[in-house]
C-alpha cells in the first residue's frame, strides 16, 4: 500500500472515530436522554458532571481530529497523490490530531475516575444531595456495582457516563494511533514520493 492509500485509509476511519467523539460528547450533556438536567444546570442548578463541560469529544476527538482527517484525506485525493508537501503539512495538521486525541483521553479518564454527578445517598448522609459521590473514591466505584446505587438521580447515570465516556477514552486512543501512524506515514510520503511511476 502506497502513502497515498494509506493516508486515504486514515483519514476515512477519523472521520469515523470523530463523529462517534461527538455524538457521545453531545449524549453526555443528556443523561438518561433527559433534557432537565441540561436546562437545570443552565439555570445554575448544577446538575450536569463536570467533564461533560469540558467538551473533550467535541473539541479534542471530534473538531480537532476533523479538521486533520479532512486535509489526511485530501492529500490522498487519487489515491497516487505524488504530492510531497501535502504529505509534509500532513505530518502538521496530525500532530493537532494528536493534540485533540490526547485531550478527549485526558477529559475520558478524568471522567471515569471521577464519576457522574447525582442526587446521591449513601446511607451516611439522610438528606440525597447533588454532588460527585465518587469524587474521592480514585475509581474504585467502577468495580462496586453497589456503589452505583447511591445515584438517584438521573436514573442509571452510572451506566450512562461509564459508557460514553469508555467510549470516549477508546475514540481517543484509536485517534491518537491513527495520527500518530499518519505523521510517520506523511513522513514517509515527504521524503519518498506517495506512488511514484505508478501513475
Amino acid at each position: 500500500m502506497c502513502t497515498g492509500e494509506c493516508s486515504k485509509v486514515i483519514a476515512i476511519f477519523l472521520y469515523i472515530l470523530a463523529t462517534v467523539s461527538v455524538i457521545s460528547n453531545i449524549l453526555l450533556f443528556f443523561p438518561n436522554f433527559d433534557v432537565k438536567y441540561a436546562s437545570a444546570d443552565e439555570e445554575g442548578q448544577e446538575q450536569l458532571t463536570p467533564e461533560v463541560k469540558y467538551m473533550g469529544g467535541l473539541i479534542g476527538g471530534g473538531i480537532m481530529v476533523l479538521i486533520p482527517a479532512i486535509h489526511i484525506h485530501l492529500t490522498s485525493a487519487k489515491n497516487c497523490c505524488a504530492n510531497r508537501c501535502g504529505m509534509f503539512l500532513s505530518i502538521g495538521f496530525a500532530a493537532v490530531g494528536v493534540v485533540g486525541a490526547l485531550y478527549s483521553l485526558s477529559v475520558g479518564a478524568l471522567g471515569l475516575v471521577n464519576g457522574p454527578m447525582c442526587l446521591w445517598s449513601n446511607g451516611n448522609n439522610l438528606i440525597p444531595q447533588w454532588g460527585t459521590p465518587f469524587l474521592n473514591s480514585n475509581g474504585s466505584y467502577l468495580t462496586d456495582r453497589e456503589m452505583w446505587k447511591w445515584c438517584q438521580k438521573p436514573p442509571n447515570v452510572v451506566e450512562f457516563n461509564v459508557g460514553l465516556f469508555s467510549t470516549l477514552l477508546v475514540a481517543a486512543c484509536l485517534e491518537l494511533v491513527l495520527c500518530a501512524i499518519q505523521m510517520v506515514n506523511g513522513l514517509f510520503g515527504c521524503i519518498c514520493g506517495t506512488c511514484a511511476g505508478k501513475e
